[in-house]
Order: structure tokens, then sequence, then C-alpha cells
């Protein structure tokens, strides 16, 4: 037992002795460092008073084939292409002005495409392609952009179901409709929950919970969320069950995804007679016909 004390009474002082004789490097350390976030903050305004290349030559660029874009087609404009852009999802990803520099990008890259097409086959060649290609690619953004919001809203539109069944179930348990959406916000994911994410936010800085559901159905125009939107706010207004129009709402929405789906499969047959003319009834044709002809063929001969 004296010895354990022993033992410990003398890495107690070890280690006191140490702390003694490493204070002073310890501070100089201190000291180092601190110097080192001075020298830090004097950088960062250094950079602030030199800008980066991004800020330099990119953001102008970017913005003077955005104007450009906005010539070539006067219809447009910075508030549609942005509503555009949250509708399809992408406000977090890219700009207005992005997007319009990338369909002026696009124009001359076709336009050169068409050049060289010309100067390597023809001049009349090229100048017939240069208006073709070059509105081509103009045009390719656009309607990707629309590829991409039509996927989004039939994404919506089908999990718009569940997602009033949860609502139903929360404001039925006792929760509050900003409270329901919380939860739906909580336990599901996909576009719909970033659209009702959106608007809970909206309604936590001071948005009236009308204006922030009109807002939602703006941002996506598919007619059962408008439904749903324009249910909700008569039900607030005139004090009606809002569970039950949940319940009603969720049922309504479920027909309408069944009949989409019914109507997609009515729709599969025509879209496949296509195809099969023009791909498999050839190659039929010449597999079952072609002997036939040979042998003709050789008998007239």
């Amino acid at each position: 037992m004296i010895l354990l004390l022993a033992a410990s009474l003398l890495v107690l002082a070890a280690y006191l002795a140490g702390e003694v004789v490493t204070a002073p490097a310890r501070r100089r350390r201190q000291a180092i460092g601190r110097a080192a976030g001075y020298g830090r903050v004097r950088t960062e305004a250094a950079a602030a008073q030199h800008p980066r290349f991004r800020e330099r030559v990119v953001s102008p660029s970017v913005r003077r084939l955005a104007a450009v874009a906005l010539r070539l087609s006067p219809r447009a404009t910075v508030g549609a292409v942005a509503s555009r852009l949250l509708s399809a999802g992408l406000a977090a990803r890219i700009s207005p002005a992005q997007f319009l520099a990338a369909k002026a990008m696009l124009g001359v890259a076709g336009v050169v495409f068409a050049l060289l097409l010309g100067v390597a086959s023809a001049p009349a060649v090229g100048i017939v392609l240069v208006p073709v290609l070059g509105a081509a690619a103009f045009l390719v953004p656009d309607a990707a952009l629309s590829l991409v919001t039509r996927a989004r809203r039939e994404r919506i539109r089908s999990e718009l179901p569940d997602a009033l069944d949860l609502l139903a179930v929360s404001v039925e348990a006792g929760l509050g409709l900003d409270g329901a959406v919380a939860k739906v916000t909580d336990h599901m994911t996909g576009p719909l929950v970033d659209e009702f994410a959106l608007a809970l936010g909206e309604m936590r800085i001071g948005e009236s919970r009308h204006d922030a559901l009109r807002r939602l159905a703006d941002r996506v125009p598919a007619p059962e969320v408008a439904a749903f939107v324009r249910s909700v706010i008569q039900a607030d207004q005139l004090g009606i069950s809002l569970g039950r129009i949940l319940r009603v709402q969720a049922a309504d929405s479920r027909l309408r995804r069944q009949a989409a789906a019914e109507e997609r499969a009515m729709k599969a047959p025509i879209k496949m007679l296509f195809p099969t003319v023009l791909f498999i009834f050839p190659a039929m044709f010449l597999v079952i016909l072609g002997p036939a002809i040979l042998n003709l063929a050789e008998y007239l001969k």
C-alpha cells in the first residue's frame, strides 16, 4: 500500500514538473496560433480586395450570355425561368442566369457546328444548317427542363395519396396542419416532401397558411395538388373537419392515379404500333417472303 502511494506521488510530481517545464513552449505555441489567425484574416481581406477568377471573368460572362439569350427570346423573362426551375426542382442547383447562359452557349455551338459542316461539305449546306442547328441547340435546355418538370410532376402525383393519408392520420391524432406537414417531412422523402418543407418554412417565417399553400399549387401544376390546396383552404375558412377532407382527397387522388395508369396502359399498344411497323414487320416480311421471291426469280429465269 505504501509502495502504491509512493508511486502515485512520484507520477504526480513528474506530471507537475513536466507542466512547469513545458509552460513557456505552450505559451509560445498559443501566440503562434493567434498570429497565424491574424494572418489568415488579413489573407481573406486581401482576397476580398482581389476577387477570384470566377468573380472577375465567369460571372460577368454568364450575365452577358444570359442577356443575349433574353434578346433572342423576347417572351422569356428571368422570373419565368426562375419559376420553371423551381417547378423542376433545380432552383438550388442552377440560377436563371446560368440556364439562359447555357442556352446561348449551346446556340453558338450549334451555329459553329453547322459552319464546320458547311466547310467540310458545301457552303450551301452550311447556310441552310446554321439557323436550323442554332435554333435546335438553343431550344435543347428548354426541352430538357420540360422533361424534368413533367417527370417531377408525375412523381409528386404518385406520392400525393400516401402523403395525404399520413396528413389525415396526423390531423385525426390531434396535430394541426403545420404539425402534420412537419410529420410528413420527417417520415417521407421525395419531391412532394421537398415542396411541403418549402411551404412549411414559409409558414414558419410569417407567411399565412393560405398564401404558402397557393404558392405550393403554383409550383406544382398538377390538378391533384390544386384540388388539395383548394380543399384545405375551404375547410380552414368554413370550419370543416380537416381530417375528413384529407381522407376524401387521398381517395380521390388515388383514383386519379389509377385512372392515369389505365390511360397509359391503353395508349401503349398505339405507341408500340409505329416501331413495330418500322422495325419488326420489314424483318418478318424479309424472312417470310424472301425465299418465295428468290424461288420466283429462279423460276422466271
